[in-house]
């Protein structure tokens, strides 16, 4: 019996179609991972009395060197107004304004993949925490916790609060600073973030 041969031609537009998209859905290319992204390290000195947690730096941020450092992050003109750590002084003068007034900041992971500046694309298998033991053993004097946000609060329970041994540290959640979180308007969110001055009484 002879075999058939088909040509190029004598293939049927149908079948075609199905060849070219089995091709184009093989993976031919070498896979793609998101890059880890690491956060900065604390901010504050042993004087410290409050501590406001972010979740993970921004791309903005990262690609800075900054804590909050896209244009239309809220977290620097509310410090402007609750301790003169306005946005337009030289960071490190905000960072010296921030010691000064007993407030430390970090972020609760550090490090992660994530796909965007977004929260919600942070990949819940590849958080790994902040080493929070050592950081409360060099700032005792820390008695309350603000979460900038929901996602800073739900990681620092998950990953954090479950290993530390201490029940004295008080916590409180704000609205999140992020341009992401446009819903809530600025007067809300700077009458919320006036707990940090009253260490969340």
């Amino acid at each position: 019996m002879r075999e058939s041969h088909r040509t190029p031609e004598s293939i049927s537009p149908g079948l075609k179609k199905i060849i070219v998209s089995d091709v184009h859905n093989q993976s031919f290319a070498p896979s793609f991972r998101m890059p880890r992204v690491h956060c900065f390290g604390p901010i504050g000195d042993t004087a410290a009395i409050v501590l406001i947690l972010g979740s993970m730096p921004g791309k903005a941020s990262l690609a800075a060197g900054e804590y909050y450092a896209h244009p239309r992050n809220a977290f620097w003109t509310i410090m402007g107004e609750l301790v003169g750590a306005h946005p337009d002084l030289p960071y490190e003068d905000r960072l010296k304004i921030l010691r000064s007034s007993g407030i430390a900041l970090w972020d609760v992971l550090g490090s992660c993949v994530r796909s965007s500046s977004l929260d919600s694309h942070i990949e819940v298998d590849s958080a790994v925490p902040n080493d929070f033991k050592s950081f409360f053993l060099r700032h005792p004097n820390i008695t309350h916790v603000f979460f900038n946000g929901a996602k800073a609060e739900q990681c620092f329970l998950k990953y954090v609060q479950p290993s530390l041994k201490s029940t004295s540290l008080q916590y409180q959640r704000l609205p999140s600073t992020s341009p992401a979180n446009a819903g809530i308007p600025y007067g809300q969110k700077l009458l919320a973030w006036q707990s940090v001055m009253r260490r969340g009484s």
